[in-house]
């Protein structure tokens, strides 16, 4: 499939439809199917659910339209600000300037996982899968989360993977090696699988889960009317975005397209250590930034704090991240 520009991509996707809300599910979301959708007012920004399927603190319920959909707390990741992670090169000093005008700590910088769950039918979609026992992160708390949102794990259908760094791909198997997800065929794009098959420390991972992957090319719709994959170069070979609608409602998945919510939005072109090719990934997340801000859309961002819902607004020649709640 012929790749066409990030900008032009998401207008496309978003063509003809006003991008409304994510909004608060009603009591009876685990049995809603999704309908078609007839042009409806704006909602509120998502909400806490009234009626969740269990109160817990890693589980947050809210909609895509007729979508019930969860963020589901895996972990979180610490990274100390010594100018080598999230704004490499750059002063601490820099780095905590702008930490502290945004009211958080100023010596670490904090990223959230919560891999995304939503239910589309008979279809239970999982968006990655969290970093699991990586030593990097404190993490593998996915298979609770899960069970908490009322899925157990042979019932997930599809997993969408946006990149194979451990942190997304961890979950997708137990600590016996064995497929966490067995009923599941796992998405993700051609360039990508490649780039996860030729990695030294992946063997094992990949022949576990060779039989269940599909492969797919840049911005390929994935499940009719309701997953599509966006292309966003430069964090990995094969990095994807994925939106995410429902009739007039829709919703973007960004992988780690940005990470931080204060460095990663308000210092777009600030060198990221896990970038593979930088100068391409700070393009390409300016491109996403000045996209989403221009057409209000509504983001789910897995690095940014739980649950990783709100939008993009631009600031002159920057932007801020503007969370649901």
């Amino acid at each position: 499939m012929t790749r066409r520009p990030l900008s032009l991509l998401i207008a496309a996707l978003l063509a003809g439809a006003a991008v409304s809300a994510c909004s608060r599910p009603p009591a009876a979301d685990q049995a809603a199917a999704p309908a078609p959708a007839a042009a409806a007012p704006a909602a509120a920004d998502a909400k806490p659910a009234d009626a969740a399927p269990a109160q817990n603190a890693d589980v947050f319920a809210f909609r895509i339209g007729a979508l019930p959909a969860f963020a589901l707390k895996d972990g979180d990741i610490d990274v100390a600000n010594d100018g080598k992670t999230l704004g490499v090169g750059r002063p601490p000093a820099e780095v905590a300037a702008l930490l502290s005008a945004a009211g958080q700590p100023t010596d670490v910088l904090h990223l959230s996982i919560q891999p995304l769950l939503v239910r589309a039918g008979e279809r239970t979609l999982l968006f990655d899968t969290g970093a699991a026992d990586a030593s990097f992160a404190k993490a593998g708390r996915l298979p609770a989360s899960l069970r908490a949102a009322g899925t157990e794990p042979g019932q997930v259908t599809d997993i969408f993977i946006s990149h194979g760094h451990p942190d997304h791909v961890g979950g997708l198997l137990d600590r016996a090696g064995a497929l966490a997800f067995p009923n599941a065929t796992i998405h993700l794009s051609s360039a990508e699988w490649v780039s996860l098959k030729a990695g030294a420390d992946n063997a094992k991972l990949v022949a576990a889960i060779a039989p269940k992957v599909q492969t797919f090319e840049p911005n390929a719709e994935l499940v009719p009317g309701v997953v599509a994959a966006v292309a966003v170069d430069g964090h990995t070979p094969g990095h994807s975005a994925y939106r995410i609608g429902s009739g007039a409602d829709a919703l973007l998945y960004i992988g780690d397209s940005a990470h931080h919510s204060i460095v990663s939005v308000q210092r777009p072109d600030w060198t990221i250590q896990y970038d593979g090719d930088a100068p391409k990934a700070q393009a390409s997340r300016r491109a996403l930034l000045k996209r989403a801000a221009a057409e209000n859309l509504h983001v789910y961002a897995v690095h940014f704090p739980f649950p990783g819902l709100g939008r993009f607004k631009a600031e002159g020649d920057s932007f801020v991240w503007v969370p649901d709640r």
